[in-house]
């Protein structure tokens, strides 16, 4: 496997902060999405190498493994597992007036070399055989806007230099992770895959504020309609509904649309509720009649 320069692919220093990572990321994801270059193969490519990037230098873990392992990262924890235990053979040898010593900077990589490039074999119990290791689980994260989550849609990503077809339910929620078994580094020696974890982070630039599977919204109402009664129409994410209103409304009345909210995770056909709030409009540049027929309101009141 090529080493990757991580670090380069972002453009930033290897003393960066998370947040760091994360804004260089979130710049470059949206510089050379595919979307904003339709046949483009080379932001593709390039869209593919920031992707792989954040997955390593994005999550603080596997951050730190890339740092001391470089390109093997993936296997860091197989190589500590298998480390401990030849150290723990050797305390035993040394009990039987055997030597003891433990791995010298010069013998690092040829042991990992060995291990993983199949020619590592285990003292199991069955004797002999090649260790299996599980493959190293990946964490990413995928940006939305709260629109592409009402309904259930696909969507591919790139991880790692794979591009993966993936089914976004509707009524995901921001800071919801799910896991895309098998998805992760690829297990050593036949062992099985990693998973993927994706982590959801979604944006709301509607004037819905949504809280689990309800939206809360607040609408303008003007001074005749709240007094007289009337018919308003508002915006829901599912079209546009009329509203009824009773005469002599109150500020900040609040009304329920049964049904008109997000849709329930995972629960086809189900829908939270929208509740509306109505905010009167005072009138205002009112002209000298205006103000005479308020005054002659005024003295009947």
């Amino acid at each position: 496997m090529k080493y990757i320069d991580y670090y380069k692919v972002l453009g930033v220093k290897k003393n960066a902060s998370q947040k760091e990572i994360k804004n260089a990321y979130k710049k470059l994801a949206r510089k050379y999405h595919p979307d904003l270059n339709p046949g483009d193969a080379a932001a593709e490519k390039k869209f593919k190498e920031i992707n792989e990037a954040n997955v390593v230098l994005g999550n603080p873990e596997n951050r730190k493994k890339y740092d001391k392992y470089g390109k093997d990262w993936e296997h860091a924890e197989e190589f500590e597992k298998a480390q401990k235990q030849r150290q723990q053979q050797g305390a035993r040898w040394s009990g039987g007036g055997g030597t003891y010593s433990d791995f010298s900077e010069s013998d690092f990589s040829d042991f990992f070399s060995s291990m993983f490039g199949g020619g590592f074999s285990g003292a199991s119990a069955g004797g002999g055989r090649s260790r299996r290791f599980r493959g190293q689980d990946y964490n990413a994260e995928l940006h939305l806007d709260i629109k592409d989550v009402y309904k259930t849609h696909k969507r591919t990503l790139t991880v790692n230099g794979k591009n993966i077809r993936l089914t976004i339910p509707a009524g995901v929620k921001n800071g919801q992770t799910i896991k895309i078994k098998g998805h992760g580094g690829k297990g050593v020696n036949g062992g099985p895959n990693g998973d993927l974890y994706i982590k959801f982070a979604i944006t709301n630039n509607t004037r819905f504020k949504r809280d689990g599977d309800n939206l809360y919204t607040t609408i303008d109402l003007n001074l005749y309609t709240a007094i007289l009664g009337g018919e308003v129409t508002i915006d829901t994410f599912s079209g546009k509904v009329k509203l009824k209103i009773k005469p002599e409304t109150q500020n900040e009345t609040k009304v329920k649309l049964k049904g008109k909210g997000f849709p329930v995770y995972k629960k086809e056909g189900k829908f939270g509720d929208l509740f509306v709030t109505f905010k009167i409009k005072i009138p205002t540049g009112l002209s000298a009649k205006e103000k005479e027929l308020f005054k002659e309101l005024a003295k009947l009141r």
